[in-house]
């Protein structure tokens, strides 16, 4: 999916979707900007503030609009509060994204390229399917042709520093294991939920 200014479009969505706009330096430049600027915001409807919930966790996930759309009617199938839960499962647990919660890489977008050009494995088998969803005892590792490429070669100095979810257990040989569903509760997002599944709902 091809995304324009990162910088313009997290300002416009009012929350930092993307990696690089979640710096010190994204924070001090938009703070300068608002001091020299007076905003006036006109009132957002019903709908404006679901399609903006919406836009916020599909540039979070870097997905397609036809993606997205997906994973939410899937999540509609389901009941209350059971469709929430679901939506973020599915999107939690596609592979690009544990690769990035995991800490292997720094950005989705560089997980999902890897998983693309084969870099990962899932129990043992390799994997070039970013969507592909994971389940509760999947195990991701690097393939061992791939460990001394470019890409990975900050990976131990980044590790040091990187806190993985409670729902991924990160082993000492460098290797991920989904050991729980991840749960939206207690989660800190940057998107509400239930307001998405409303703008589906319509």
């Amino acid at each position: 999916m091809k995304i324009g200014p990162k910088y313009k479009i997290a300002r416009r969505l009012g929350a930092p979707v993307f990696e690089k706009t979640q710096t010190q330096k994204y924070v001090l430049s938009q703070s300068k900007k608002d001091k020299s600027k007076t905003f006036f915001k006109k009132p957002k409807s019903n709908f404006g503030i679901q399609l903006l919930e919406k836009q916020k966790a599909r540039y979070t996930y870097g997905l397609s609009e036809k993606q997205f759309s997906k994973y939410a009617k899937a999540a509609l199938a389901k009941k209350g509060a059971q469709a929430a839960g679901r939506l973020f499962e599915d999107l939690e647990l596609r592979v690009d994204n544990v690769v990035y919660r995991a800490g292997f890489v720094p950005t989705r977008s560089f997980a999902r390229q890897a998983v693309s050009h084969g870099h990962f494995m899932v129990n043992e088998k390799r994997i070039t399917i970013p969507s592909y969803k994971l389940k509760v005892g999947d195990k991701i590792t690097i393939k061992p042709a791939s460990g001394s490429k470019a890409l990975f070669a900050t990976l131990d100095e980044r590790l040091k520093e990187f806190s993985q979810p409670s729902w991924i257990k990160f082993n000492g040989d460098k290797s991920a294991v989904i050991n729980e569903i991840p749960k939206a509760e207690g989660t800190e997002l940057l998107f509400d939920i239930n307001t998405i599944l409303e703008f589906y709902s319509r």
